[in-house]
């Protein structure tokens, strides 16, 4: 197991419509390191965003899809997104709200 630093765990917010909807009931949507932990990823929502307090982290692995060019065949990139849930005391993220 790689040695991941809180910082090289959350590489991006995502922003779609269904994660934008879920903002209300305090879900925040991350594409996460392929390898952290839930409790990686608890740890650096904390740590990056202050007076954010972790509730719950649901992690899914997002498979590489697979593309063609001609007769050669290959896969896109595998990631992993990470749905985090805040407590009702938390402070809300900032990076969210001008969106």
């Amino acid at each position: 197991m790689a040695d991941i630093k809180y910082y090289d765990v959350i590489l991006k917010p995502v922003v779609t419509e269904k994660s934008m909807n879920v903002m209300a009931e305090k879900k925040y949507t991350f594409m996460v390191h392929p390898d952290a932990t839930k409790s990686q990823v608890k740890e650096a929502v904390e740590k990056m965003f202050e007076g954010t307090k972790v509730k719950s982290v649901n992690t899914m692995n997002i498979q590489g899809k697979t593309k063609r060019r001609g007769m050669t065949f290959g896969k896109t990139a595998k990631s992993k997104k990470a749905i985090v849930t805040l407590t009702e005391e938390s402070k809300d993220i900032e990076i969210f709200q001008g969106l």
